[in-house]
Formats: structure tokens, C-alpha cells, sequence
């Protein structure tokens, strides 16, 4: 059995579908108390990273996964690094700007909280077809044992 959990932007926020929702007061003061809550609790939730991609965490009872979709960078451009309880990953990607104009740099960066029970000198990653997989091996005493009931 495998859960799976998505993370994307978390800054985001769902408004009515109707056509004042920018002019009620109960919205702008729903934006105001989040930018305020984000603002006081920046520095306690992560490192901080400016641009944001969307990665995937799963496990199954051996290994929890952090999956992200990383297209068009180089495998030497993923920087991967666990510090603090934390997995961050920076990957960056250079694109041709107009002809003879240069080229263009974007970096991105993402860092997740990681699992007490992670055996954290066995984290392995795998860049695949545009896809990064990082692998975080669960510890013996967190898995799972059968228990056999004997009858007395």
C-alpha cells in the first residue's frame, strides 16, 4: 500500500468563483491575515527558496520517495542535499535567449521536511527523462513486523 501526498505552491489561495470576490472584505482580510502569518512564520517551516516547483512524496513500507519533475536540466545542474531535516533540492536551466543575444539562466529550488525514521547515509537520487527521484530508506525498527499470536 502506498500513500502519496502532493505539494505545490502553498502560497496560492482559492477565491469565489463570483465576480466581486476582489472587492469583499471578508476575502481582502483573508489575504491580509495569510500574508501576515507567512511573513511571522517564513523562517520557521524551511530553507528558504525563491522559485517553487511542484514534487510528489509517496512511500511504500521500505522507502518514502520525493519525486519532482525537473525538464529540459542537465543532470549536473540538480544539486541535492539533506541539512536540518530537510531535503532541498536546487536545479537550474539555461535557455538561448534571440539569435546572437545570449543566453538566459532560471533557478529553482524546493526543500521538503523529511521523516524522523529516514536512514539518511543511504539516500539515493535518480534523474531520469527529465524526472528526479529521490529515494529515503525507512529504518529497520520503523517497518512494519509481522507478530505471530501463540496460543498458550
Amino acid at each position: 500500500m502506498r500513500s502519496m501526498i502532493h505539494y505545490t505552491n502553498l502560497g496560492s489561495r482559492l477565491l469565489p468563483a463570483f465576480g466581486f470576490a476582489d472587492r469583499s472584505p471578508i476575502v481582502r482580510l483573508e489575504g491580509d491575515f495569510g500574508r501576515w502569518f507567512e511573513t511571522a512564520l517564513a523562517g520557521l517551516a524551511a530553507p528558504a527558496c525563491d522559485n517553487h516547483f511542484p514534487v510528489d512524496v509517496y512511500e511504500d513500507k521500505d522507502n518514502t520517495y520525493v519525486r519532482a519533475e525537473l525538464p529540459g536540466v542537465n543532470r549536473d545542474d540538480i544539486k541535492v542535499e539533506m541539512v536540518d531535516g530537510f531535503l532541498t533540492i536546487n536545479a537550474s536551466r539555461k535557455s538561448q535567449v534571440a539569435e546572437g543575444k545570449g543566453e538566459e539562466s532560471f533557478s529553482f529550488c524546493r526543500s521538503v521536511s523529511v521523516p524522523e525514521n529516514v536512514q539518511s547515509e543511504k539516500v539515493g537520487a535518480a534523474y531520469e527523462n527529465g524526472v528526479l527521484t529521490v529515494t529515503l530508506p525507512k529504518q529497520e525498527e520503523t517497518k512494519p513486523k509481522k507478530i505471530t499470536v501463540a496460543v498458550k
